[in-house]
């Protein structure tokens, strides 16, 4: 759809729809869940809550990218990422081999965004160049090489398109984490049915249209800066302005698959993400101080011996 269109509040009706939806007083997470359901737990924080009752009204999703691993094949890779975590409580790693541990499937909100983008540039190309030196070491008279940069004034232009610039919609996972996840293989993605729904989740978005704009424009900056950066060429590059104008500006909701646990440690709640598609894991970790505490031993240990065997020599 038309990111203008949609900014300026001029979507046509059937892109609109109603959702009931439960929020999370402790995190902040907004999940649909069936209206016949008046009580749930946070599938983001474990934390006990009571539905909300109202409703709200947010742009349909477009597309729907479907799960392709089952639970089992997500507990699977989740319990094979957390047996490589030396520092992790056994408790915690007990939780992972424990078949009464599940994980929650759920649709994540983002918002895709697309843009012809031309920018204009000025800067400064850094050509090496070499020059030698004598200096005196240890009473001996040495030549060696010192690298000296040249610098141009530079000016010029880029172009890029961006195709399907994902920002996740809601604030309930911690950003780098989610990022982590990608890539998403986004040539699967299908048109948005409720039945894709059905045994699912789906978070409602937290991050508005306008916000989830701002961010994806911060990171199309990121990309045209190393567009920009390539285009000046040389052995080094110092950029003192980018000017970019966005056009053909489009814009869709999108639900994306990650199947999710969530695991209390000594009041602290951590989350664990799997993406739904290719198995990659994520999450936030407990350490042991145990186990902490143990390492710097030997390895003090270790150096003491290590210390006492070349004092011996």
């Amino acid at each position: 759809m038309d990111l203008r269109d949609a900014l300026a509040n001029h979507l046509p009706a059937d892109a609109i729809e109603e959702h009931r939806i439960l929020s999370c007083s402790n995190c902040g997470a907004q999940v649909d869940f069936d209206p016949a359901q008046h009580a749930a737990q946070c599938p983001f924080c474990g934390s006990p809550v009571v539905t909300d009752t109202g409703t709200q009204r947010q742009i349909k999703p477009a597309a729907v990218l479907p799960f392709k691993l089952a639970e089992r094949e997500a507990h699977d890779a989740m319990k094979s990422w957390l047996g490589r975590l030396w520092f992790a409580p056994n408790k915690l790693k007990d939780y992972a081999r424990s078949d009464g541990s599940r994980l929650d499937g759920l649709y994540v909100p983002y918002w895709s965004f697309d843009s012809d983008t031309r920018s204009r540039y000025t800067g400064e190309r850094g050509d090496a160049y070499y020059e030698t030196r004598t200096v005196n070491r240890n009473g001996k008279m040495e030549t060696e090489q010192v690298r000296k940069i040249r610098w141009h004034r530079v000016s010029g232009r880029v172009a890029r398109h961006f195709h399907d610039m994902l920002i996740m919609a809601s604030q309930s996972l911690p950003r780098k984490y989610v990022r982590a996840l990608e890539p998403w293989m986004l040539g699967e993605l299908a048109p948005y049915s409720p039945q894709f729904l059905s045994g699912f989740r789906a978070e409602g978005y937290t991050v508005q249209l306008p916000d989830g704009h701002v961010l994806a424009v911060e990171r199309m900056d990121e990309v045209i800066r190393q567009d920009v950066r390539r285009d000046i060429g040389g052995d080094e590059q110092r950029v003192h302005s980018v000017d970019t104008e966005h056009q053909d500006e489009r814009f869709k909701h999108v639900l994306l698959p990650i199947w999710m646990a969530a695991y209390r440690y000594r009041g602290k709640s951590y989350r664990f993400v799997v993406n739904g598609q290719t198995g990659k894991v994520q999450g936030e970790r407990p350490w042991s101080a145990w186990k902490i505490t143990g390492a710097v031993i030997v390895a003090i240990i270790v150096a003491g011996v290590i210390f006492y065997i070349t004092q011996n020599r």
